[in-house]
């Protein structure tokens, strides 16, 4: 492992993470300040979610600092977990953001409030979805380049503040055309209900890092490199599990291999193997394997010439896939 890289990655996710801080600032300043001309919901809802995203960059910062620290005596495993808290923390603001949104604009459309200067309001708004756009696909590229969960659930939520952006603009200028001022607070709805629907889902997908969810995507990939690294004697591989921390990822599985290899050389293929997998694995992490004598009953499956114990001869390789690759136990037919 190249061990420059990991340090650079943090560079540039520290640069990644303050720029989306400053420019956040700015854009919660801007739209603040339509809202005191415009007095538009609609506005008031777009600067309310740029006070979460203000929020959040500031514990993305925190969050990307903290990752880095390596593993010691107290955090074995590292402290990347921290990240998926960080994606959490920001889920949990959108959707508290998004009752605020909701409950101003109910207030709004049983008063009747007025919206002034709708078309400066479009300006501002269209104006700050732009740079959020940019900014979004910025930090989604950093996150995915860096291996950062705090990074890409920044991305996401800034690009969806830009659809938002282009939903608030559609309505205010549908305000200027048809002078319906309960358009206004009607936007705000609809965008404080599509803001809580992203907060849950940013919730739902942190908590489920945080107890180490199945996660189909890895697995899939795992299942590609083991089809394809694998040498003649492993034989098969049951019982993966993946520890996802941040950008590390923590692996052990089980790996069946001649019963008659001596402990050397089972030890000699399957770190080798180890080695050839995490070689070819998109994140950085570690690979342990658990070694299972093959009793025999894999010899159809088995590939190693000049077997001394072999009873049947061999057919075919064992196909690898993600219901066998997670299974605690070996397949039924072999035990």
């Amino acid at each position: 492992m190249n061990h420059s890289q990991p340090a650079l990655e943090t560079r540039h996710s520290r640069v990644a993470a303050s720029l989306s801080l400053a420019i956040g600032a700015l854009l919660l300043a801007l739209k603040f300040w339509g809202f005191r001309v415009t007095g538009s919901q609609a506005v008031f809802s777009d600067a309310m979610e740029s006070i979460v995203n203000v929020a959040a960059a500031i514990v993305a910062l925190i969050v990307v600092v903290m990752a880095a620290r390596p593993a010691d005596k107290g955090h074995p495993y590292g402290h990347g977990k921290i990240e998926f808290f960080s994606a959490a923390f920001e889920g949990g603001l959108i959707a508290f953001a998004a009752a605020l949104i909701c409950v101003e604009a109910v207030q709004a459309l049983i008063a009747g409030r007025a919206v002034h200067e709708a078309g400066f309001g479009v300006m501002i708004v269209l104006g700050a979805g732009v740079v959020n756009l940019l900014l979004g696909l910025y930090l989604l590229r950093a996150g995915r380049k860096n291996r950062s969960a705090a990074l890409a659930a920044s991305g996401q939520h800034v690009l969806s503040d830009f659809w938002t952006s282009v939903g608030i603009a559609l309505g205010l200028t549908l305000v200027s055309w048809t002078g319906r001022q309960w358009l206004d607070p009607l936007t705000a709805l609809i965008v404080g209900l599509a803001l809580g629907k992203t907060g849950v889902k940013l919730v739902r997908r942190s908590v489920g890092g945080l107890l180490d969810e199945e996660d189909r995507e890895v697995l899939g990939r795992l299942v590609e490199i083991i089809a394809a690294k694998r040498g003649d004697g492993i034989i098969q591989v049951h019982h993966c599990r993946v520890i996802r921390a941040g950008g590390y990822h923590h692996i052990d599985a089980h790996v069946v291999v001649p019963e008659f290899w001596g402990v050397a050389k089972a030890h000699g293929e399957t770190d080798a193997f180890e080695r050839a997998a995490m070689s070819a694995y998109p994140y950085d992490g570690e690979l342990h394997f658990h070694v299972d004598p093959c009793r025999r009953a894999y010899c159809r499956f088995c590939a190693v010439e000049d077997c001394p114990i072999r009873e049947r001869a061999f057919e075919r390789r064992r196909a690898v896939n993600i219901d066998e690759l997670t299974n605690p136990d070996e397949p039924a037919q072999f035990l």
